[in-house]
């Protein structure tokens, strides 16, 4: 294997309506709807910069003016209103600066076809040739260590491009989605031949189920010209039906990575939303005791 190069960027796909959540959408971006007290995207930028991510482009639409305001410098009015408090809310000012310097931030209209291959060709001017992480602002996962990091230190062991995992067992989730086919590398890493989509449980290659994004190598952009010149009109634009998934059958080295200790929220659906809420809640020593004692007493 050739020396691979550091991944230091990350592109975020922001550009979603998120109309299951209308009419609280209407003018809030989905992905700064909160978990407690912090928006989800916040979520998804602060473990990209834990795993070692310098530069974040977020790929939104005209919509989404909040979510640049939210990583920016706070408004001076705010700064006001914070230092007339004094010493009790001074936690307060030092947690919004804090935000506005977790990384370098870009901000880039989306612009093209519907579709998740969309927001990589936005970015690609700013990616250049370098490794990058690629992911949406409302998935979360929890893992231990956080997933972008287990992505990039497979990366770094075996080079190619990452599809982050979680292990499934149920009907229901085969049915769900994408499952990776290919030879097995250790119990945690498979080398991918193909990815079969929501292939059922007794038709499965394999109980690795693709979530959350990729981890993706330059192979990619001249994958990602030749699908984007062959679409047609009104074509929706597909990153793993058009570009991965060629890629792979090119031979290129694509991993599918099981995330150890991992949990999948899609906190873009309405149910999944509050369980997502109530779990961070009662991971929060501030919050637990009295949540889980005021559910106590609503389900007697």
């Amino acid at each position: 294997m050739s020396e691979t190069r550091k991944v230091t960027k990350a592109v975020i796909a922001a550009a979603g309506f998120g109309t299951r959540f209308l009419p609280q959408t209407k003018a809030m971006p989905k992905e700064m709807l909160p978990l407690i007290d912090k928006p989800i995207i916040q979520y998804v930028v602060e473990q990209l910069v834990e795993a070692g991510i310098q530069d974040i482009i977020i790929v939104s639409n005209y919509s989404k003016r909040a979510i640049e305001d939210h990583f920016d410098a706070p408004n001076q009015d705010l700064v006001a209103n914070l230092l007339a408090g004094g010493p009790k809310k001074q936690h307060y000012l030092d947690e919004i600066n804090e935000i506005a310097n977790l990384a370098n931030f870009a901000f880039v209209r989306q612009k093209g076809p519907y579709g998740s291959a969309t927001p990589i060709t936005n970015a690609a001017h700013l990616i250049g040739d370098e490794p990058f992480i690629y992911t949406y602002a409302d998935d979360l996962i929890t893992a231990s260590p956080n997933r972008f990091k287990q992505m990039i230190d497979l990366y770094e062991e075996l080079g190619g491009s990452i599809f982050p995992c979680i292990e499934i067992s149920s009907e229901e989730e085969f049915d769900r989605y994408g499952v990776v086919a290919g030879r097995a590398i250790n119990e945690n890493t498979i080398a991918m031949e193909k990815l079969v989509e929501k292939p059922g449980k007794a038709a499965a290659p394999s109980n690795f189920a693709s979530v959350g994004g990729y981890l993706l190598t330059p192979e990619l952009f001249p994958y990602l010209d030749t699908a984007r010149n062959m679409l047609t009109e009104g074509e929706e634009f597909y990153l793993t039906t058009y570009v991965l998934e060629p890629m792979i059958r090119d031979g290129k080295q694509f991993f599918g990575c099981k995330l150890n200790e991992s949990h999948y929220y899609d906190t873009g659906n309405k149910l999944e939303y509050l369980k997502t809420v109530f779990d961070f809640a009662m991971a929060r020593p501030d919050i637990q005791p009295e949540l889980e004692a005021y559910l106590r007493k609503k389900l007697q």
